[in-house]
Formats: structure tokens, C-alpha cells, sequence
């Protein structure tokens, strides 16, 4: 028993080695940092550089074209996921604070990105996103109130055509999402998403171990 115990730790240590070294493996630019530095000043937590890279990926994956996110920031994801998606594509991302935004606009014009690729909409996400089209996204980022998580899911499944991705990030929750301890409500939240897009019949998902857990779905 002893023995297992130490190779159960000797694994452990492995896995964090390796998940710094792939989190790491991707370098940012100056825009990005730019950003970064924006948002630890707003005392804001952006995606890591790993998920950021993972967001880059899956959107040049699934060739998208439209793209909404909840959570503008101050642009860290948002760069990621514009440069994943194709040269003509729009952003569309959402945040309920507009200065936030500013930042963000800031971001993506040194990043190089045209006006034209972001389109900025303040406000709270499950009023926004009831306006937005029916089947007219690619992929869907969701980086804001946990709480919310089940109403973005249900908001997403309306939004993206059919092949498209719906992307959660921070579902790990620095690991409360599997303490065993009695949990607040946006936990209690985070582990009823993680059943529904598991159990769900018109997603095909995978829980990423990036940054703090990224929960990805392709709406078959």
C-alpha cells in the first residue's frame, strides 16, 4: 500500500510537470500581454496562455466564421479566439462592464485585428443573448457568471448551427468542482453543467485539463 501511495504521488508530480509545460507551450505576443497586464490591474483573472491557445485552436477547428463570447475582459480570450477564426470572421462578445471593453478594443486594434472583426454589445449576457440569431454561430465562449451556466448552455444550443462548439471555461473552479465538501451555489451549478453536456443527447463533449478546466461540446 505504501508503495502505490508513492507512485500515486510520483504520477501526480508527472502530471503537474506536464500540464505547466503544455500550459506554457504556446508564447503570447505583446498585445496579449498588453491585455493581461490590463486585466491583473482591473484585479480581473484571464485564461491562461494554455487556454487561450486551445481557444486559438479550436476556432481555426471549426472554421468559424461568427463567434460569441460572455466575458469580454480586457480582450485576452478574445484575441485568442480571433486569431483561431477565419480573416473575415466577427466577434461578437459580451460583458455587463463597458470599460472592460474599451481595453479590449484597445487590445485587438494592436493586435492588429480591423474594427470591423469585433462586435461590442454591454450588458448582461442572458439579455443579450436572446437577441442574437438562431443557428448563426460557430462556436460560443463562456467565461461569465457561474451561476448562469446552465442558461448560457441552453442560450448556446439555440445559437449554434449544427457542427458548431460551446466552450466553458473555469469549470474546475480551482478544484471545488470535485471536493467532496458541501458546496456554494455557483459549484453546485458548475457540477449540474458538467452532468447536462455529459448526459446530453445532441452533444459530443470533452473536458479539457487546461488553465482551470475547459468543458468543450461539438452540438452534433
Amino acid at each position: 500500500m505504501r508503495r502505490l501511495r508513492g507512485q500515486e504521488r510520483a504520477i501526480t508530480g508527472n502530471r503537474q510537470t506536464s500540464w505547466a509545460f503544455a500550459d506554457a507551450f504556446v508564447a503570447e505576443d505583446e498585445a496579449l500581454r498588453w491585455a493581461r497586464d490590463r486585466a491583473r490591474e482591473a484585479g480581473l483573472r484571464s485564461v491562461s496562455v494554455g487556454t487561450g491557445a486551445a481557444l486559438r485552436l479550436l476556432a481555426a477547428a471549426a472554421d468559424a466564421k461568427a463567434v460569441a463570447e460572455i466575458g469580454t475582459g480586457t480582450g485576452v480570450s478574445g484575441i485568442h479566439l480571433l486569431y483561431g477564426m477565419r480573416p473575415d470572421g466577427v466577434l461578437t462578445t459580451v460583458d455587463t462592464e463597458p470599460e472592460r471593453q474599451q481595453f479590449a478594443r484597445q487590445a485587438f486594434r494592436a493586435a492588429g485585428f480591423a474594427g470591423n472583426r469585433a462586435r461590442f454589445i454591454p450588458g448582461r449576457a442572458l439579455d443579450v443573448l436572446p437577441r442574437l440569431a438562431d443557428g448563426g454561430y460557430d462556436l460560443v465562449f463562456c467565461d461569465g457568471d457561474r451561476t448562469e451556466c446552465l442558461d448560457y448552455l441552453a442560450e448556446s444550443l439555440r445559437l449554434l448551427r449544427p457542427g458548431g462548439l460551446v466552450i466553458f471555461e473555469g469549470v474546475f473552479a480551482d478544484g471545488r468542482t470535485v471536493d467532496s465538501a458541501t458546496p456554494p451555489a455557483e459549484i453546485q451549478r458548475l457540477r449540474e453543467l458538467l452532468r447536462a453536456v455529459r448526459e446530453s443527447t445532441v452533444l459530443l463533449p470533452s473536458l479539457l485539463p487546461v488553465g482551470d478546466g475547459l468543458l468543450c461540446a461539438v452540438k452534433r
